[in-house]
């Protein structure tokens, strides 16, 4: 007998809320990653904003892969070189 937390109601509310924070925290974070575009306190190349950006659309591309065609995480990591 499944236990009454396992209940699809309750699934459904914990999803609802982890889906909230999850997506806000990481709007948030993109937003951040947006004012590092202010060339009055960074210094950035062209190529530099177009590798962040393409790694972030290979992030949506995942989450969206996930949800919709089972896929799996890369676990890969993003660095740019100074």
């Amino acid at each position: 007998m499944k236990a009454v937390t396992d209940s699809p109601s309750s699934r459904r509310v914990k999803f609802a809320e982890l889906a909230s924070k999850r997506v806000n925290r990481a709007t948030a974070a993109i937003g951040s990653i947006g004012n590092l575009s202010n060339r009055t306190n960074y210094e950035w190349t062209e190529q530099d904003a177009k590798k962040i950006l393409r790694e972030l659309r290979k992030a949506v591309k995942e989450v969206e892969d996930r949800f919709f065609n089972k896929g799996g995480r890369s676990g890969r990591t993003f660095l740019i070189e100074p």
